[in-house]
């Protein structure tokens, strides 16, 4: 499974920032898609619950991820992810809803809980990363093994190249497999554990 997330209008912030919104609720449900640094097409979209107290923003995806958004400095829209990783609210839905850009892509919130019409998808042999957590890192080892070195990783959403895949030998009787990626951005290649990898059919 894909997550993201991820890494979410209220009348005095929305005021502030020239949002042309009606008031909400302090909770409201509403639908959420999350699209990767670099990617055109959502590859999670799902059902979420937009909340906001205090200017403390929070969305709940259905399959239970959680974005908390804390604001920063003097700009409204500013904001830290649970991370710190900075987040900033975007323009570009108008009363439809909200954007927000994270450090590893960007979070649609429509106010409308019907489906849209972006479906999760990869290029053809691309593969796809994931993890249970948004803002995960997952590492990319230099051998087929937890006990190597992870000189960098790779987050929910990044698109790879599976070069080979050998039997994980780390667990007696796993059934889970290394697999030498290369990822389609950057280029990069290193060694990731079969459970973190969403396999193009």
């Amino acid at each position: 499974m894909l997550k993201r997330n991820l890494s979410l209008l209220f009348a005095t912030t929305i005021a502030s920032a020239s949002f042309a919104v009606s008031a909400k609720a302090d909770t409201t449900n509403a639908r959420c898609e999350y699209y990767p640094n670099g990617q055109s097409k959502a590859t999670v979209s799902m059902s979420c619950k937009f909340s906001q107290r205090q200017g403390n923003i929070s969305i709940e995806w259905a399959d239970g991820v959680r974005n908390e958004f804390t604001p920063t400095g003097s700009n409204p829209g500013n904001y830290v992810d649970q991370r710190g990783g900075a987040v900033y609210r975007q323009t570009g839905l108008g009363d439809k809803g909200q954007i927000f850009k994270l450090p590893s892509g960007l979070v649609y919130v429509y106010w409308s809980t019907a489906p849209t019409t972006t479906q999760p998808t990869a290029p053809r042999g691309i593969s796809t990363l994931k993890a249970s957590s948004a803002n995960a890192q997952i590492n990319v080892r230099s051998q087929p093994t937890v006990n190597s070195s992870s000189p960098s990783y790779g987050v929910p959403g990044d698109k790879v190249s599976v070069l080979e895949c050998v039997p994980d030998k780390d667990t007696s009787g796993s059934d889970l497999n290394w697999c030498k990626v290369q990822f389609v951005q950057s280029k990069s290649i290193g060694w990731v554990r079969s459970d973190f990898i969403l396999f193009a059919e």
